[in-house]
């Protein structure tokens, strides 16, 4: 390949010939610049004598930054002086513009990327594109698409959800402590468990007496119980086409500072916390997420590795613009959870999704399983429900009422099949559904 460089000493050439008035002269510009090109594409470095090997980050959480570095070795006899572009998918935010190199034979330097991700999953990277020059700089060698990417180090960086819901942690493991230690709940709760005998003192339930533990110590003594462990969560997130729509967004801008993701986004945000907070409360956390088919699984296992296990699970997840199969999902749980679990459902409260898709097969769920549907509020909606001044804003006003009016009936519906509702805006939609988790665990409703 040629630069920019002969042409201009073409150029330069024709004007000095043209000022000395030599025509005989003008093959020399030329002629000089035919020779330098094929000096330099003679004594550029050779691309196949080039070493590439990458190492750095495979891992970074979302708005961090990852560091990758690209190894260049000159294996080769001549001296390579090159530019290099290391490019990568636009989502993974790499700096455009190339890197020079300069390598004597046998040496080594680094390209060092800097990668600022804006999208969660796995950001690969495409291609190394080399340009090895002449001294001259008037040539160049570079290899075709398929030779470069076949010489790339393949590298992927597995971008981590943010977790932003993180901030509530230490609040509900604080509750979590209240409950299941200082304050042990009296009486006999549904689904309690046993915990020790103590003396009885004025204000306790009659019904917590142990008469035969009384008789022996000729004393009345009562029963303590704690909230019950070892119970099953499992954790469904929704991951059809109504989990592409974004919310965070109002008409006029976010509603939260920061946040304006899709509903799947909020979603993995807020089965995170519930994992977390679920696995410190001594329960056994699972996951699936679905639509059509089961696009990733988490069983549950060691409680030191839930956290990682469910970030790496859900992290390459994207929305399938595919209708989900509630169906199938239902199957999977019962397949699953054969002894009583809570079942959290991370969906859209769609009437035209719940009530074709899930309230056929809803009972067939809720024979066996606490279930809990969660779903994050769209604020636009709610905005443009108290829109006046204009024709446009009346008629979309009337659309976001009737949009509002078809959710409280889907919530009716589902309450009648005894599944709790958790309809929160983004920013508190994770809280609110570990304040849920909270209360049931608390009155040992599980």
């Amino acid at each position: 390949m040629v630069t920019w460089r002969p042409a201009v000493l073409v150029a330069l050439g024709a004007v000095l010939v043209a000022l000395a008035q030599q025509p005989a002269w003008g093959l020399l510009p030329v002629g000089l610049a035919v020779l330098l090109v094929v000096a330099d594409l003679l004594l550029a470095g050779a691309i196949a004598d080039v070493g590439l090997q990458r190492d750095g980050d495979q891992q970074v959480r979302l708005g961090g930054e990852a560091t990758v570095r690209l190894t260049v070795t000159n294996n080769g006899l001549r001296t390579l002086r090159a530019e290099i572009r290391d490019a990568w998918v636009p989502s993974a935010g790499a700096p455009a513009g190339t890197v020079p190199v300069d390598l004597e034979p046998g040496e080594s330097t680094e390209v060092v990327t800097t990668l600022t991700p804006t999208r969660r999953g796995d950001r690969p990277a495409v291609r190394v594109s080399l340009r090895s020059y002449g001294p001259a700089r008037h040539a160049y060698r570079q290899a075709t698409v398929r030779r470069s990417l076949a010489a790339t180090p393949p590298w992927t960086v597995r971008v981590l959800p943010r977790f932003d819901s993180r901030r509530f942690l230490d609040e509900k493991v604080a509750r979590l402590r209240v409950f299941d230690g200082a304050v042990v709940t009296r009486g006999r709760g549904q689904g309690t468990e046993f915990d020790s005998l103590r003396e009885y003192v004025r204000g306790d339930d009659v019904r917590s007496l142990d008469w035969r533990a009384s008789a022996r110590r000729r004393d009345l003594v009562v029963r303590t119980w704690r909230p019950e462990r070892d119970r099953h969560v499992l954790c469904v997130v929704d991951t059809g086409r109504t989990s592409a729509v974004r919310v965070g967004t109002t008409a006029t801008g976010p509603a939260a500072a920061g946040l304006d993701e899709p509903r799947l986004d909020a979603a993995i945000d807020a089965a995170l916390l519930l994992g977390e907070v679920a696995n410190r409360a001594g329960d056994a956390v699972s996951l699936i997420a679905a639509d059509t088919t089961i696009r990733a699984s988490v069983t549950a296992g060691a409680n030191r590795v839930l956290l990682p296990k469910l970030v790496n699970a859900l992290a390459p997840l994207q929305p399938s613009l595919a209708e989900t199969d509630f169906g199938m999902i239902v199957s999977e749980v019962m397949r699953r959870e054969r002894k009583r679990a809570l079942v959290v459902l991370f969906t859209a409260l769609e009437p035209g999704a719940l009530g074709e898709g899930l309230l056929p097969v809803l009972a067939q769920l809720t024979a066996r399983h606490r279930v809990i549907i969660a779903a994050a509020q769209d604020p636009a909606t709610t905005e443009l429900a108290g829109g006046r001044g204009s024709v446009d804003a009346v008629y979309l006003a009337a659309a976001a009422h009737r949009t509002l009016v078809d959710r409280r009936r889907i919530v009716a519906a589902l309450a009648r099949h005894d599944v709790t509702v958790v309809d929160a805006p983004p920013h508190l939609y994770a809280s609110a559904v570990v304040d849920r988790y909270l209360e049931l665990k608390a009155t040992g409703q599980l």
